[in-house]
């Protein structure tokens, strides 16, 4: 049995296992005000023996929301319904930390009613689905010294939100080019201020946002996903010396902190770059590794056996087998993920992924 399988501790909690829910954008989020449903408590339930679950991300503030009826963390109403997810994967003995997930320069007016903000007014190459059908991405307004602080306080705000719905932490999301990426980029980032003009600067809205969260919650209870070289929402870091000192810089400056994790999002051709952040990694190292074109399956769990990470990250194939962990220890099979049902919708493609049991009658 790989050690996969076996207990782990994270953040002062024990860990069923080392296998984790990656975070997954699912757009379901109809309750009033971008708030959960019964629904998504029922679906985040179903996935509870992950040794943990980060949730899909979730918007700190209004202007922070960049797709159709994804959920926030930044009201009354939207807290006291995640608290109803939050006990569900309790019930269950599961661990579930939250997403915090501003889209910056990737989102839409229409979405919204406001306009898209970034590091530079720096318009993402490409297009955003929107209700009214897709738009192109529009030019951010360029935050301000006084915004980005207040960005940055929106941040902590959402953190303690999260604990006071009943997460076991939260995620900051600095990947995927969304706004904290949007900092860290050289094409999204042009400023020439204190927050931008050389990896150094560039880094430090990701580490003033992060120390403000651990300010108001408590550093065992942050986790810091990033990922390097990645090219999506129009990010270019295909300049590796840049994007290498860049994600040096903001590792060394992370860990003092004693975060509960590092959570890597691994794109191509940067697994040299990985195994070096890792070892500079003083506390949990959680991987979700480059597979090309086919979900992390089992032949994955061979990274957590040979040190690669000490939790694995699972997205496709979690979001398609509710009970992964023990499809993943018997060796399947596993169900199919279905793309058409990924994004909006209701229980098909959400919540009727059958389990082994309920799939053998």
């Amino acid at each position: 049995m790989s050690k996969a399988f076996e207990p782990h501790e994270l953040g002062g909690k024990r860990l069923a296992n080392r296998l984790v829910m990656a975070p997954m954008t699912r757009s379901r989020a109809y309750g009033p005000g971008q708030s959960p449903t019964p629904l998504m408590a029922d679906y985040y339930a179903q996935r509870a023996s992950a040794g943990l679950i980060v949730t899909e991300g979730v918007q700190p503030s209004r202007v922070g929301q960049g797709y159709p009826d994804t959920p926030g963390i930044h009201t009354a109403g939207q807290v006291a319904a995640w608290r109803r997810v939050t006990d569900a994967v309790h019930a269950r003995g599961g661990v579930i930390y939250l997403q915090i997930m501003h889209t910056g320069r990737v989102g839409h007016p229409a979405l919204t009613g406001l306009q898209p903000v970034g590091p530079s007014a720096v318009a993402a190459a490409g297009q955003v689905y929107t209700h009214e059908g897709p738009q192109d991405f529009v030019t951010p307004q360029e935050l301000s010294d006084t915004e980005i602080r207040a960005t940055i306080a929106d941040h902590a705000t959402a953190a303690r939100n999260a604990i006071e719905a009943g997460f076991d932490g939260v995620e900051l999301h600095g990947a995927n080019g969304y706004l904290i990426h949007q900092f860290l980029a050289p094409n999204s980032n042009l400023r020439t201020d204190a927050w931008g003009g050389s990896p150094d600067k560039r880094i430090r809205f990701a580490v003033d946002t992060t120390k403000a969260v651990i300010e108001a919650i408590g550093a065992d209870k942050v986790g810091f996903r990033l990922s390097p070289g990645n090219p999506y929402n129009d990010i270019d870091e295909s300049d590796t010396e840049d994007m290498e000192a860049t994600y040096t810089a903001l590792v060394e400056a992370l860990a003092p902190l004693n975060l509960a994790y590092l959570h890597q999002l691994e794109a191509p051709g940067v697994r040299e770059l990985t195994l070096r952040l890792r070892k500079a990694w003083p506390s949990a190292f959680i991987l979700n590794p480059f597979t090309g074109q086919e979900p992390t399956g089992a032949a994955e769990l061979e990274l957590v056996e040979n040190g690669t990470a000490d939790l694995l990250a699972y997205g496709a194939l979690f979001l398609a087998n509710p009970d992964l962990p023990a499809r993943l220890a018997q060796g399947g099979p596993f169900n199919t993920p279905d793309p058409a049902t990924f994004y909006g919708g209701g229980e098909k493609g959400f919540t009727d992924y059958p389990t082994l049991e309920e799939a053998r009658g």
